[in-house]
C-alpha cells in the first residue's frame, strides 16, 4: 500500500503540473505525461472518443496528450468549433503566412492590417517582418486568419462607418471627438392611461456605472419631448435602487400609473415595443464617459433594415426564452436594424475574404489541389476554407455582442454577452456596442479572443469533429476509449439557444460545409434533452430523454475498447423530494440508463472543473465539482442480492467513502452529488437487488437510500464535536441564528450535558428573558483569541473562521487556524455538517459562508503551515 500510494503521488504530481495553464503547451511537461500514457497503454496508445462532445474540451485535451481524438456531437455549432480545434490546425501546422508580405512596404504603418501588431508578441513579430521560417503549431494559420479578419473590419467601415458617427465630448471631459463605446437603448411601451399618452421607458435600474468613485446614473428630467421622458446623467452616489419594471409590473415615469406585467406583453405583442436612447458611453483618457442622449445619434441608428436579415422563427420553450412574449418572435428581431446592417456587411465579407485568401495562397505556393476542407483538402481550396472557417466563427462571437440581448455591466463597464446565462430572457436595457471601437463589444476585440486560442491549440497529431447522434455510434467504425459528458436531463435546451448562432453561421459558411448546414435552423428533434415545449408533457420528455439515454449507452459499449475504462463527468445539482426521501431526476436517469445498459461504477473522482467568479456564482453555492464515474462493462456473472444486503454494504463501505471525499476537500456543495459515486458502485456491482415483494430496486430508491447514508455519516461525525457544539448543531438546525424558547435550549442543553450558563459563557449564545439565540458572526468579541479561551468550541472556531475570511480574507482567516490548529479537521467537519443543514432548509446565504470555507481550506492549511512573521522555519526568533 505504502508504494502504491508513493506511485499515486507521482503520477498526482505530474497532473498537477498539467493543469497549470503556463504548462498547457510545455513540450516537456507534455512529453513526461505522454510518456506515462505510453507506458500504461503497452505503447500502442487509444484513441479518445468523446460522443457528446458540445465545447470539446475533452477532445482538445486529449489532443494535447497526444492521443487521437474524436468529437461527436448532434449539433452543427458545436461540430464547428470541434473542427477549429482538433481537425484543422493539425492539417496546416507549422505553415507560413500566406497574406502579401509586409517586407515589400517600405513603412509598417502603410501596410492595411498594421492595427493588429499591436497585439502580436516580439518573436511572431520577428517571423512577420523577417524571412524565419520558424511558425510552430497554429500560428502561421492564426496570422492569416487575423490579417484577413483586419481586412474584413477596414472594409466594413469603408461601408458602414457612417452609422457609428463620434460624440462631442462637454468641456468637463476634455472637449474634441470621442469614439462612442456603447449606445444604451431602453425598452419603451405606450402608457395605457388615456390621460397620459407618454411613451413608457422600462428601465430595470437607472444605474449606469456602479464602480467606486466612478458611479453614473440617469435621472428623469421631468420633462417630455413629443411625448418621451427626457434623462440627465447625474455622477456620484444616489442611484435609486429599483428601476421602473420588476417582474410584477411597471410604472410610467410620466404620470405615475401603476401597469401590469401582462398590459406590458399585451401592449408589445400588438407591435407597441419600442426602444428609446438613454445615455451614451464614449472613451474617455482613462475611464468611461456617460453622456446624455442626443438626437444626431438616435438619427444615424434610424436606418433601414438589410432586405436578407437571417431567417427562423424563435423557439416556443418558456423556460429559457422569453422575448416571445413580447412580441419578438423571430431572430432577426433580436438585433436593431442598424445591428443587422453591420452584422450583414461582416458576414458578406467573408466571401471576398476567402477569395483573396485562395488568391494569396496559391501566389505563395501551395498544391492547387481543388479538394475542399469539409471533404479533407489541404491545398489552397482548403486553406482558405480553413481561414473562412474562423472568420465565420467570429461573426459568431460578434453576434454575442452585437444584440439587443446585450446589457451593459455596470460593475464592469462592458458591454455584456448576450449569453452571460444559457438562456434568452427580455433584456429591458441593452447596450448597442461599436464594432469599430477599440473597447469592449468591437469587432477585433472578438477576433482576437478567438486568435489567442487559436494559437494554444496543439494542433498536431489527428483529430476529428463530426456531426453524429451518439445513438448511431454502434455503425460508425469507431474503436475507442470514450470519455464524455452526457446531456443533463433538462437543464438547457442547447439546440433552440444554439440557433441564435446558426442563422448566421449558416450565412456565412454554408458553401464551406454544405454538410453542416443543409437545414435552415439546427436540428432539434434528435437532442437528447427532456423537453416537455418540444415533446408535448413532462411525462413523454422524461420517456424520451430515458429512452435516448439508455440507447446512447448502450451504443457507446459497443464502440469503447474494452482495455480500458470508460469515464463520464456529470456535475448536476436537480433533486426532487418526495415522501420517500431526496434524490435527483437526472442523476437517476444518467444512471438508469448507464445500469441498462450493462454498465458496473468501479470507481468516483469529485474533479473541480468550473472556473471560480462569473454570474454563474452570484448568490448562490454553484456547483464547482464534476463528479467523475469510472465504468466498466458489468461481468455476465455479477451476482443477485437483496435490499438488505445492499444497505448493509452501503453502510459499511459508505463511511470511509465520504472520509475520503471530504479529506480530499471536496465543496460542501458537491459533496452530496460525490457520494452518488461510492454509493452506485456499490449499486451497480449487482445485476440486480431484489425488493422484499421481489420486484427489483430501482435507481430512485438506492439513491435515497444513498443520501439517507450521508445524513447518519454526518450526524454520526458529531462524536467529535464539544459538547457546547454539539448543541449548537441541534438549534441551529431547527433555529438557525433566530430566537427561540429559552426552555427549549434548557431541554437541548440537558440532552447535550452542557447549560445555558456555559453556553453564555462560552460567548455562543444569547439569553434574554425566555428568549435564546445563537450569536451571529458580527456579533463575535473583536479580542477573541483560541490562547486565551477556556471554554473553546468548534463552533467558535468555524464562525470566527468564516468572519476573518469575509472581512480580512485568507491571511488572517490561515493566522487563526494556525494558532486554533488542534481543532481544524474537526472545524472542517461542522463546515460540511452546517452547509448539508443550510441546504436542506434553503438558506442560501449561509449555505454560501460555509462552502466558501471548504472551499478554502486547502490554501488556508497551507498559509497556516508556514511560520510566523519574525520567526523562521525553525521556531527562532529571525
Amino acid at each position: 500500500e505504502e508504494a502504491q500510494n508513493d506511485e499515486r503521488e507521482r503520477l498526482f504530481g505530474l497532473i498537477e503540473e498539467l493543469v497549470l495553464w503556463e504548462n498547457s503547451n510545455d513540450a516537456e511537461v507534455l512529453g513526461r505525461a505522454q510518456a506515462e500514457i505510453a507506458a500504461s497503454c503497452g505503447g500502442e496508445l487509444p484513441a479518445v472518443l468523446d460522443p457528446f462532445a458540445g465545447g470539446g474540451s475533452i477532445p482538445l485535451e486529449a489532443q494535447r496528450l497526444g492521443l487521437e481524438a474524436h468529437a461527436c456531437d448532434l449539433n452543427p455549432v458545436a461540430v464547428l468549433i470541434n473542427k477549429a480545434m482538433i481537425e484543422i490546425p493539425p492539417l496546416f501546422a507549422g505553415q507560413r503566412p500566406i497574406h502579401p508580405d509586409p517586407d515589400k512596404f517600405a513603412d509598417l504603418d502603410e501596410w492595411p492590417g498594421s492595427e493588429a501588431l499591436a497585439s502580436m508578441s516580439t518573436r511572431r513579430l520577428l517571423n512577420w517582418v523577417t524571412d524565419l521560417d520558424e511558425w510552430p503549431g497554429s500560428e502561421g494559420l492564426a496570422g492569416d486568419v487575423r490579417y484577413y479578419g483586419q481586412w474584413m473590419r477596414d472594409q466594413a467601415e469603408a461601408r458602414i462607418g457612417q452609422l457609428y458617427p463620434k460624440i462631442q465630448l462637454p468641456v468637463e471631459h476634455g472637449r474634441g471627438q470621442a469614439t462612442v463605446i456603447a449606445w444604451l437603448w431602453a425598452r419603451t411601451v405606450p402608457c395605457p392611461n388615456p390621460v397620459c399618452r407618454a411613451t413608457m421607458p422600462l428601465l430595470n435600474s437607472f444605474a449606469l456605472s456602479r464602480r467606486k468613485k466612478r458611479e453614473a446614473w440617469l435621472e428623469p428630467t421631468g420633462e417630455l419631448s413629443d411625448g418621451i421622458v427626457q434623462f440627465r446623467v447625474r455622477q456620484g452616489p444616489g442611484c435609486p435602487k429599483e428601476g421602473t419594471v420588476t417582474r410584477s409590473g411597471a410604472t410610467c415615469l410620466a404620470c405615475g400609473s401603476a401597469v401590469a406585467l401582462s398590459d406590458v406583453r399585451a401592449a408589445a405583442q400588438a407591435g407597441g415595443l419600442g426602444s428609446q436612447l438613454v445615455c451614451i458611453v464614449a472613451e474617455g483618457g482613462r475611464r468611461r464617459v456617460y453622456l446624455e442622449a442626443d438626437p444626431a445619434h438616435v438619427h444615424a441608428a434610424n436606418v433601414e433594415p438589410p432586405s436578407d436579415p437571417p431567417s427562423g422563427d424563435l423557439p416556443f420553450n418558456p423556460r429559457a426564452v422569453t422575448t416571445p412574449n413580447y412580441g419578438l418572435t423571430k431572430w432577426a428581431d433580436l438585433f436593431t436594424p442598424r445591428q443587422l446592417t453591420a452584422m450583414c456587411a461582416f458576414s458578406d465579407l467573408i466571401a471576398e475574404a476567402r477569395q483573396q485568401a485562395l488568391t494569396d495562397a496559391l501566389a505563395a505556393g501551395l498544391s492547387d489541389d481543388p479538394t475542399p476542407l469539409h471533404a479533407g483538402g489541404a491545398g489552397a481550396v482548403g486553406y482558405a476554407d480553413a481561414i473562412a472557417h474562423y472568420l465565420g466563427l467570429s461573426i459568431g462571437r460578434l453576434a454575442n455582442r452585437s444584440s439587443t440581448q446585450c446589457f451593459w455591466d455596470t460593475g464592469g463597464g462592458n458591454v455584456q454577452q448576450v449569453f452571460a446565462r444559457p438562456a434568452l430572457p427580455m433584456i429591458w436595457i441593452f447596450a448597442e456596442g461599436n464594432p469599430f471601437s477599440d473597447s469592449t463589444g468591437n469587432y477585433l476585440g472578438s477576433l482576437e479572443y478567438l486568435l489567442n486560442a487559436l494559437e494554444r491549440v496543439p494542433g498536431r497529431g489527428k483529430g476529428h469533429g463530426r456531426q453524429l447522434d451518439a445513438r448511431s455510434l454502434a455503425h460508425s467504425g469507431l474503436k475507442a476509449l470514450v470519455c464524455t459528458d452526457p446531456p443533463y436531463y433538462d437543464n438547457i435546451p442547447y439546440a433552440d439557444l444554439s440557433d441564435f448562432f446558426y442563422v448566421w453561421l449558416r450565412r456565412c459558411l454554408s458553401d464551406v460545409h454544405p454538410d453542416l448546414f443543409s437545414t435552415l435552423l439546427a436540428p432539434k428533434a434528435q437532442e437528447m434533452i427532456a423537453e416537455p415545449a418540444r415533446q408535448g408533457d413532462w411525462d413523454s420528455a422524461a420517456a424520451y430523454f430515458e429512452g435516448g439515454l439508455r440507447q446512447a449507452f448502450t451504443s457507446i459499449l459497443e464502440v469503447h475498447d474494452d482495455d480500458y475504462p470508460f469515464t463520464i463527468f456529470y456535475a448536476f445539482k436537480q433533486s426532487e423530494t418526495d415522501e420517500a426521501g431526496t434524490a435527483s431526476t437526472g442523476w437517476e436517469t444518467m444512471l438508469e440508463g448507464l445500469l441498462d445498459a450493462g454498465v458496473t461504477i468501479s470507481g468516483t473522482w469529485p474533479i473541480r472543473t468550473e472556473q471560480p467568479g462569473g454570474l454563474r456564482e452570484v448568490g448562490r453555492a454553484a456547483l464547482a465539482s464534476s463528479i467523475v464515474l469510472v465504468c466498466r462493462r458489468r461481468p455476465a456473472e455479477a451476482p443477485l442480492t437483496t435490499r438488505r444486503d445492499f444497505l448493509a454494504a452501503l453502510h459499511a463501505e459508505l463511511p470511509e467513502a465520504l472520509r475520503h471525499l471530504q479529506q480530499g476537500n471536496i465543496a460542501p456543495v458537491d459533496l452530496a452529488q460525490a457520494s452518488i459515486g461510492p454509493g452506485m458502485a456499490i449499486f451497480s456491482r449487482y445485476s440486480r437487488i431484489v425488493e422484499a415483494d421481489g420486484s427489483t430496486m430501482k435507481v430512485r430508491d438506492a439513491l435515497t437510500a444513498i443520501n439517507q447514508a450521508l445524513d447518519v455519516v454526518l450526524a454520526e461525525q458529531e462524536a467529535d464535536f464539544d459538547k457546547d457544539t454539539r448543541w449548537a448543531v441541534a438549534w441551529y438546525t431547527e433555529f438557525g441564528f433566530s430566537e427561540g424558547s429559552a426552555g427549549v435550549a434548557e431541554t437541548l442543553s440537558k440532552a447535550k450535558n452542557t447549560s445555558i450558563g456555559g453556553l453564555v459563557r462560552a460567548g455562543v449564545l444569547h439569553q434574554q428573558g425566555n428568549s435564546c439565540r445563537l450569536l451571529s458572526r458580527d456579533e463575535l468579541d473583536d479580542d477573541w483569541s483560541p490562547a486565551g479561551d477556556d471554554r473553546r468550541t468548534v463552533w467558535k472556531v468555524v464562525q470566527y473562521l468564516i468572519r476573518e475570511l469575509e472581512t480580512g480574507g485568507e491571511q488572517p482567516a490561515a493566522e487563526l487556524l494556525r494558532q486554533d490548529g488542534g481543532l481544524a479537521d474537526p472545524a472542517r467537519e461542522l463546515a460540511y455538517r452546517l452547509y448539508h443543514t443550510c441546504e436542506r432548509k434553503n438558506w442560501a446565504s449561509d449555505a454560501l459562508a460555509y462552502n466558501s470555507l471548504v472551499s478554502a481550506w486547502p490554501e488556508l492549511t497551507r498559509l497556516a503551515s508556514k511560520p510566523p512573521a519574525g520567526q523562521t522555519d525553525l521556531g527562532l526568533g529571525s
